[in-house]
């Protein structure tokens, strides 16, 4: 089986090196096994047979993690109210053993890892995850390296220190009025959202990095029309998502956010779809495709 995506948190990855461990011993023993049925040829003909097929069916059923999001933490500066990976632990597995995660999904069949949130650039202020970023592509050789950011904690020394390793930059961004993003939840302090995207944009410019956005569309903006500015930044990508949500994260009892209040119906998100049918770099995520 084949997943074209794949979330990891630290969790997952303490499991997976357990997974790959038991595998290991398996594989031994199935070999061990193989050995000594040798001595007894003819009734082994069968249980040859036997054991081939069921190696295939288990060779078929081996999830392959072709791309991976890795939300490795969970806190974040700001506070969207449609948020749906909320900071309800502050835990973060400590580099080295991140890293031998890593390595195990490079191993099991990673081609493409996305790093995320929470805020990925607020733990160690982004070097946590420029050193995760330069393993990845240095030592792992992964052909695509993206990450996902609100963008408030992004600074130029981060691209030149670790600009060189990273393929892809997403910035979140749903509006281009700062009341709507303070209305949204995307804001902090005094700090202007829409000043800090221009600046990374002009930033992924200069130092050779994929530029990319992504929207959630809600209540908030479901009607506005930000082709204009959109064109005007020219991401390689705009990723529309529709606000979802997901039980124990921002809906229900145990949610630390209430996104009912976000949430727009499939022919509003449509409609939104059509009036910017014009811009050519949008994907449209529906909650139905996700």
């Amino acid at each position: 089986m084949l997943l074209s995506s794949l979330i990891v948190s630290p969790r997952f990855i303490l499991e997976l090196c357990i997974s790959t461990i038991n595998c290991i011993f398996s594989s031994v023993f199935s070999k061990v096994c193989s050995w000594s049925r040798g001595a007894c040829r003819a009734t082994n003909s069968l249980v040859s047979d036997a054991n081939s097929q069921s190696e295939q069916r288990a060779d078929e059923n081996v999830t392959t993690p072709t791309s991976v999001n890795y939300h490795f933490t969970r806190k974040c500066n700001y506070k969207c109210g449609f948020c749906f990976h909320t900071a309800k632990t502050s835990f973060v597995l400590p580099l080295e053993e991140a890293k031998r995660g890593l390595k195990l999904l490079k191993e099991a069949g990673m081609e493409k890892i996305n790093f995320s949130g929470g805020e990925p650039f607020l733990h160690e202020k982004g070097d946590f995850l420029g050193k995760m970023v330069q393993y990845c592509k240095i030592d792992l050789q992964l052909p695509s390296v993206s990450i996902v950011s609100n963008g408030s904690m992004i600074k130029e020394t981060w691209f030149q220190k670790y600009g060189d390793f990273l393929d892809i930059l997403a910035v979140s961004c749903d509006s281009f009025d700062e009341e709507t993003n303070q209305l949204i939840g995307r804001s902090q302090g005094r700090k202007s959202h829409i000043e800090n995207l221009y600046k990374i944009r002009s930033w992924c410019q200069q130092y050779k990095v994929a530029f990319k956005i992504n929207s959630v569309i809600n209540s908030f903006n479901v009607h506005e029309d930000l082709t204009e500015q959109i064109n005007q930044l020219n991401p390689v990508r705009w990723k529309v998502f529709q606000c979802l949500l997901i039980d124990g994260e921002n809906a229900g009892e145990t949610a630390l956010r209430e996104a009912e209040k976000f949430v727009i119906s499939d022919l509003q998100f449509q409609e939104f779809l059509d009036r910017h049918s014009a811009v050519s770099c949008l994907v449209p995520e529906s909650n139905e495709k996700v």
